[in-house]
């Protein structure tokens, strides 16, 4: 039986949408993985989104309900900082698992994490250690990127986005900057790293 792998994000301008799609296909690239991937619900008005120049969702990306989360032997999460933490669109989505909390439906499932900020120091690692609250509270297993992506991790040359909790991007402070080939590489890499992972958990 394949190894399902869901990712599961939320995108205003689109970055975390095109970070999940580079994760699939590293996920993919695994042997006897199936991939999905999913948004979640939208909690601002069409007006909003409007005047805040969102892109229009993935109709691709079919939106997810929480009760699905238990399908998956394994969860990417991907979302958009704000002010240092998740966007309120995936709080909202992970407010809506309390069902699956009391019944420890995600408990030992692995889960990891991606993100996207608009500033260099707009919180890419504390997006990730805040997220962990969230899987912690499900009993789910945090697996980072660590250092695995080797060399890339390293490179000093030019700006990129990610970190040992994962892969992020840069988005700028007006959201039109697009995720860079570094930036695509280490999502890949993730989704590859994440696959494997899970894979061998499944086996156990």
């Amino acid at each position: 039986m394949a190894t399902k792998i869901y990712i599961v994000y939320y995108s205003t301008w689109g970055h975390i949408a095109t970070l999940a799609e580079e994760m699939k296909k590293g996920a993919e690239s695994v042997p006897g993985v199936k991939v999905t991937v999913w948004r979640v619900p939208e909690t601002l008005p069409e007006d909003v989104l409007g005047k805040m120049h969102a892109a229009p969702g993935r109709e691709d990306h079919p939106v997810i309900t929480a009760r699905q989360l238990a399908e998956a032997d394994g969860i990417l999460f991907g979302f958009p900082t704000r002010f240092g933490m998740m966007a309120a669109q995936m709080k909202a989505f992970f407010d809506s698992t309390g069902g699956l909390w009391q019944a420890q439906s995600l408990a030992g499932k692995p889960a990891g994490v991606f993100f996207a900020t608009g500033t260099q120091g707009g919180g890419q690692e504390t997006t990730a250690l805040t997220a962990v609250t969230q899987l912690t509270h499900h009993g789910m297993l945090f697996v980072p990127v660590g250092y695995t992506h080797g060399a890339g991790m390293f490179c000093m040359d030019e700006v990129k986005g990610g970190s040992p909790y994962g892969a992020g991007t840069f988005a700028g402070a007006d959201g039109s900057r697009v995720p860079s080939d570094a930036e695509l590489a280490l999502a890949a890499h993730q989704g590859k790293y994440f696959s494997g992972v899970t894979k061998k958990l499944k086996a156990v």
